[in-house]
């Protein structure tokens, strides 16, 4: 968000925190992208804000958290202190969860952040949730790069990469994959705390159905090696697709993510060589 909107969109999380009678001297931004996190002192509640158009995905969001409390999961939770719902205020939207005080050491082991996963892949298999399947982010990456408008800066040859690259392998991986169940649907390192109670994963609105393989593309490798009976081929064209979908949507001209420059860039370069290590020849 711009400076503008993130003063307002601070404004709006502490006040609705303070109505619903949290105690609110101070407030933090801790993340801020296309929505902000902030952390509310002394209350200690992480207050998500974003504009009304991420409601469908908040909305969702809090609704995978809300299940997922009924399991042994490990995942951020839902503020407890308040009803559990999406609040609208001055052109925001905004839900509240419990704040984590990072534990120390910040890094968490491979071994037991795979067991997270393992544990929340186990949990997510425990709850009846209608949830997009991984090729429709898929298709909504396909429409981006198709649509020169929304991405007017992409030189010809990498929009031809970019939807080569999501039509290939969103079709391979869609139609050769078995035993789908839900998942996480971005677990990387920047959607994983490390805390006083193990590690916790956050983000929960970019989860879908899709094979196991497709979570594990996002985490690094030497996670990847603690979890047993994965697929590696599979592993590694979803890892070319996982950054397939990240290069086309730093290309967009509503992207907010911070260092974007740099980003487009080195989007390109994991790209290619994610399809040079997977031997995929259209890269």
């Amino acid at each position: 968000m711009q400076a503008s909107e993130v003063r307002r969109a601070v404004e709006a999380g502490a006040s609705t925190a303070s109505e619903l009678g949290l105690h609110v001297d101070d407030a933090v931004v801790v993340h801020n992208s296309d929505r902000i996190a902030v952390r509310l002192i002394p209350c200690d509640v992480l207050a998500r804000v974003g504009p009304m158009a991420h409601h469908a995905s908040f909305q969702f969001e809090m609704e995978v958290a809300r299940r997922l409390a009924e399991t042994d999961s490990p995942v951020g939770e839902l503020e407890p202190r308040v009803e559990p719902r999406v609040h609208r205020r001055d052109g925001f939207v905004i839900t509240l969860w419990t704040y984590y005080a990072p534990a120390e050491p910040a890094d968490i082991a491979p071994a037991d952040y795979a067991h997270a996963l393992m544990r929340l892949h186990a949990c997510l298999r425990q709850i009846d949730l209608e949830a997009p399947r991984f090729t429709d982010h898929v298709a909504g990456r396909q429409q981006l790069v198709a649509e020169r408008e929304r991405t007017p800066e992409l030189l010809d040859a990498d929009r031809e990469l970019l939807s080569t690259t999501l039509g290939h392998l969103g079709t391979a991986i869609g139609d050769g994959a078995t035993g789908e169940q839900l998942l996480h649907g971005e677990p990387h390192p920047g959607n994983v705390l490390a805390t006083r109670r193990g590690p916790l994963f956050i983000d929960l609105a970019t989860s879908c159905r899709g094979p196991v393989e497709y979570d594990l593309a996002f985490v690094p490798d030497d996670v990847r090696g603690h979890y047993p009976g994965a697929n590696p081929h599979l592993i590694h064209q979803c890892h070319a697709l996982m950054w397939a979908m990240f290069a086309a949507q730093r290309w967009s001209r509503d992207d907010q993510l911070p260092n974007r420059s740099y980003w487009r860039i080195e989007g390109f370069n994991r790209l290619r060589a994610a399809l040079d290590r997977g031997g995929l020849a259209w890269g």
